[in-house]
């Protein structure tokens, strides 16, 4: 059963209508102004002199490992570059730091929403919809956005759109990663592998982890994707490497009882039957992993920084492979991750919101967030210039297969409506009890889908 939750529905209407209060009471609309190309912004230019202060809300800054000071580091550069600007940086507010979208709901509905806040891609049809997420295409232009874009090192071009709802621009992409196979090339050789002959199928991760766990003692394999907590976008992965998808491809109808969401779970449960999987939460198999006591991770590439310490502290190499696939067919990498929204309704901190985004999305910044964090650095040439990435990559072969994949990626989909969480948390659920729980796959997955039909948006 899912657990009790705030209806997103009843929280949406209220914060559309506070955003629209908040628009019509602003002091005075934003004039349009149009540039040598035709591109119409909505929001004007800072003067130099024009002191302004934001509010970034960010999930990076709740970890105390890479992550939060290597964003921190990048925001004191930026107001270093713009001294008219001040960012008051902060994690998700309220019980849980985790809960970005929870925490920005709660801030709107009090009226002081962030400025600025990193939004995860499963959450951004709400954002866009329900909690107030402006069009950024519509504040500075579409010629700007696409600007943006390009440069010396220009963004993916399966990048791109992933922040767009509607044909709107509503969150520039930011950080996200693909599904990494890490593994420990000791446990390997000690179980009579080569280490660099890693798995390409799920088949032959079933035979190396069976190998590991028989030769070593140690835990074979633990994909972290199946279970509610993790949610979604790493299993959606795994179906669309099976033939399958969660979602129809009009957004109309769920889809994650069908045969290749039913045919990854039967995989992923055999691991287990097989004893060859543990049941590990999040935290115990980063630690268990980290101790050299996994033989294997099918994890995202942003704990890169986190393994490689851990690898160093106890003396076991790491290593880095692409996703599996099933027999012949190909893995379909999907992106975790996050864009940067615009929130505020103040043309005056909309500006600075942007000037801070795409700082955070240049090549100064990405250089740092790949090198420090090991998120993909979504202007991949980064890594064949000298002056920035080139030196680092050579050194770290472990980013070759997250780079290669970013090439493959099919994006990480939002289920449509106000309980997108809602239905994303029946699926995992069904997944979580399959697995680990023993239940029929098929049978608790067209239950649970049965469970989700009723939360879809009706026309």
């Amino acid at each position: 059963m899912a657990r009790p939750r705030l209806s997103l529905a009843a929280a949406g209407i209220a914060l559309v209508a506070l955003t629209a209060g908040a628009c019509a009471t602003s002091s005075s609309p934003a004039a349009s102004t149009t540039d040598a190309a035709g591109s119409t912004s909505t929001i004007p230019e800072l003067s130099a002199d024009q002191k302004v202060s934001i509010v970034f809300e960010s999930y990076n800054l709740t970890s105390t490992g890479t992550w939060k000071p290597a964003i921190e580091g990048l925001l004191a550069e930026f107001q270093k570059e713009h001294p008219n600007i001040t960012v008051r940086a902060q994690p998700p507010q309220g019980a849980s730091q985790t809960d970005i979208v929870g925490s920005i709901k709660n801030q709107a509905l009090a009226g002081n929403p962030p400025d600025v806040a990193q939004v995860t891609f499963n959450a951004l049809s709400f954002a866009a919809t329900s909690l107030g997420a402006q069009p950024i295409d519509t504040l500075v232009g579409k010629d700007a956005v696409q600007e943006n874009f390009e440069g010396d090192h220009p963004f993916a071009e399966s990048a791109r759109t992933l922040g767009d709802v509607n044909g709107h621009t509503y969150a520039v992409p930011y950080v996200f990663s693909t599904p990494v196979l890490w593994y420990n090339a000791n446990l390997f050789r000690q179980a009579g592998l080569d280490p660099d002959k890693p798995p390409t199928t799920w088949a032959e991760v079933k035979t190396a982890a069976t190998a590991i766990r028989e030769k070593t003692g140690k835990g074979g394999v633990l994909i972290d994707c199946l279970t509610k907590s993790a949610g979604d976008w790493c299993f959606q992965s795994l179906v669309l490497s099976n033939g399958g998808r969660v979602l129809s491809e009009d957004g109309t109808k769920l889809t994650f009882a069908e045969s290749g969401a039913v045919g990854a779970v039967q995989m992923a449960a055999d691991l287990v039957k097989a004893g060859v999987s543990p049941n590990l939460s999040q935290a115990q198999a980063f630690e268990t992993f980290g101790r050299g006591d996994l033989g294997m991770l099918l994890e995202t590439s942003a704990v890169q920084g986190l393994f490689i310490q851990q690898a160093q502290a106890g003396g076991w190499e790491l290593r880095s492979a692409a996703e599996p696939g099933f027999g012949s067919k190909a893995a379909v990498p999907t992106n975790s991750g996050s864009g940067l929204t615009i929130l505020s309704t103040d043309p005056a901190k909309q500006r600075a919101g942007w000037e801070l985004i795409k700082f955070l999305t240049s090549d100064r910044a990405y250089t740092v967030i790949s090198s420090k964090i090991g998120y993909l650095p979504l202007r991949p040439s980064l890594v064949d210039d000298p002056a920035t990435l080139k030196d680092w990559a050579d050194k770290n072969p472990l980013i070759k297969p997250n780079l290669e994949q970013l090439t493959r990626l099919k994006p990480w989909v939002s289920f449509p409506g106000d309980d997108y969480q809602q239905i994303g948390d029946l699926m995992m659920t069904a997944v979580e009890s399959a697995v680990y729980g023993g239940k029929d796959a098929k049978s608790t997955l067209a239950e649970a889908q049965r469970q989700a039909d009723d939360l879809l948006p009706t026309k």
